[in-house]
């Protein structure tokens, strides 16, 4: 008994000697890439991404998403980042995407990919310390003492993925959709149509709702799971903006028979974000016939928007009668039930046990959407595993009151203009305050300014100062070039009167409007 002891402890004791060696080498490797040239220039290059990111979010932002991140390879035009946890590069997935993905061309090269990399520490001879958590083998992969994940970028190469031409996030299934009251009927609805494509009386499936609700996870739910269960049905997502710009190019460079065969030989065709058609008479012509051939070969179309097809303004009526065909359904804003049910369930997804009060304080406080709420969990996570901060009420609280609803002012004013009109083309306040001149950009600051000219007695001086530090010239030249646009542009007047009817529906015009 004590000779098998002993060599029991031999073992174990080998065991360590090994481990330690072999973690040793891989500590030199490493230590030695990183004293390369190429390591070098790596970091150099993602140095100069951070310039233009930071440019392009506030503070807050860039600390809490980029500042994490760690460029770790550089090989074969692959860029491999480390992330802290699956949620965070979800999260960022869903947020900053475009932007990670634009500015990673525009360094390190057009053709360069991207992929994160996700690593987890773990200890099974130790005890965690409070302010360290657990993380779950991610897609039941099984890790050692240190482990790596791979999650590649929507952008990037994904040998995995079936069908991988069909645009779809592989993060966004059903079992990861919370349900609720407020969207019950639109996840049944998704459901049965990816469960029967084309052959249920839901086509078109047309699902409208706020932003940040979730039916851009529910239109790649129905996709995920069509190619998982029928992986030779060819399934095509886009948005609308996407579609408008590959028909400019087809159009640009004659290759519009290839642009109507891309959408006219799928079998289900899933466009986001419907109402940015508006305006676009000759991209909507072209849709109407593509909408007319699939649907009339009995394939699926499945359709979001902001808001139902009557109130699409400058939309063709043909259009908005076909979008009328199936079934119309809305996402409306969860519960408190279902707010707290997102909660518990992406927590239990990095290993976390939250609060019972934590969960009820973010749940009442943080209602406007699902994104806003995963983006609060997101922030608590970070400070937790970068700050060494206990999860508790104190930190809840540090994280919630700035974003929360009872800390958002319901009366109108110059700040509250920007948010509307930043979410409505999506952008950040910083980036319409900023001085670009792109056109998307510079059409959301003269948006911004014409609406608090007409909506409050601000002076022009102090819209300027709002925007930037502008002077009142600026401001006049920004309002009549609104005034020229809707007159002469339907996508522009269109884009105005929803912006103006949300304004005055959720705000309430004060005297005291500058904040």
């Amino acid at each position: 008994m004590i000779s098998e002891t002993a060599s029991t402890k031999e073992n174990i004791e080998f065991s360590s000697l090994e481990a330690d060696q072999t973690a040793k080498e891989a500590y030199d490797d490493d230590q030695a890439y990183r004293n390369s040239s190429e390591y070098k220039k790596l970091l150099a290059h993602w140095n100069k991404s951070l310039d233009i990111i930071k440019d392009n979010l506030n503070a807050s932002q860039f600390k809490t998403w980029f500042i994490p991140i760690r460029p770790i390879k550089w090989e074969d035009d692959l860029v491999t980042l480390q992330a802290p946890s699956h949620f965070f590069v979800d999260y960022l997935e869903q947020q900053y995407f475009d932007l990670v993905q634009k500015t990673i061309t525009k360094i390190f090269g057009d053709d360069t990919r991207f992929e994160y990399e996700i690593r987890i520490n773990e200890n099974p001879m130790g005890s965690q310390s409070e302010s360290s958590y657990k993380m779950p083998a991610l897609n039941s992969q099984p890790f050692g003492s240190q482990g790596t994940l791979k999650f590649e970028a929507k952008g990037a190469y994904q040998p995995q993925i079936k069908n991988r031409n069909s645009n779809l996030n592989p993060v966004y299934t059903f079992e990861k959709f919370i349900t609720g009251e407020s969207n019950q009927l639109a996840f049944s609805a998704a459901r049965a149509v990816a469960e029967n494509p084309g052959r249920t009386r839901y086509n078109p499936i047309f699902i409208y709702g706020d932003t940040g609700l979730g039916k851009t996870h529910l239109l790649h739910a129905v996709g995920n799971h069509i190619i998982e269960t029928t992986p030779e049905t060819k399934v095509l997502y886009t948005n609308s903006e996407k579609f408008t710009m590959e028909y400019i190019s087809a159009i640009q460079n004659n290759k519009i028979s290839e642009f109507v065969d891309q959408y006219r030989q799928v079998d289900v065709l899933i466009i986001d974000d419907i109402q940015f058609l508006e305006g676009k008479e000759k991209t909507q012509d072209n849709f109407f016939h593509t909408f007319n051939a699939l649907h009339q070969a009995g394939k699926q179309i499945i359709l979001t928007s902001d808001r139902t097809p009557k109130e699409l303004k400058g939309v063709d009526e043909r259009l908005i009668s076909r979008f009328q065909w199936g079934l119309t359904v809305d996402i409306q804003k969860p519960d408190l039930e279902t707010r707290m049910a997102i909660i518990q369930k992406k927590s239990a997804a990095e290993g976390i046990e939250f609060p019972k009060e934590v969960i009820e304080y973010i749940a009442k406080n943080v209602t406007a959407s699902i994104r806003e709420l995963e983006g609060c969990l997101i922030s608590i996570l970070a400070h937790t595993s970068f700050d060494q901060r206990p999860l508790d009420m104190d930190l809840a609280r540090e994280v919630v009151d700035p974003i929360s609803n009872k800390s958002q002012n319901k009366e109108l004013s110059v700040n509250s203009i920007k948010r509307v009109v930043g979410e409505y083309y999506n952008l950040e306040v910083s980036v319409i305050e900023s001085k670009s001149r792109k056109h998307e950009i510079a059409l959301a600051r003269q948006m911004s300014m014409y609406l608090t000219k007409r909506l409050t007695n601000i002076s022009l001086k102090r819209i300027g100062e709002a925007f930037g530090g502008r002077d009142h010239s600026t401001v006049l030249h920004s309002c009549q070039a609104i005034e020229n646009y809707l007159v002469t542009d339907k996508t522009v007047k269109a884009s105005f009167e929803h912006l103006l009817a949300k304004l005055k529906r959720e705000y309430t015009p004060t005297h005291n409007t500058y904040r």
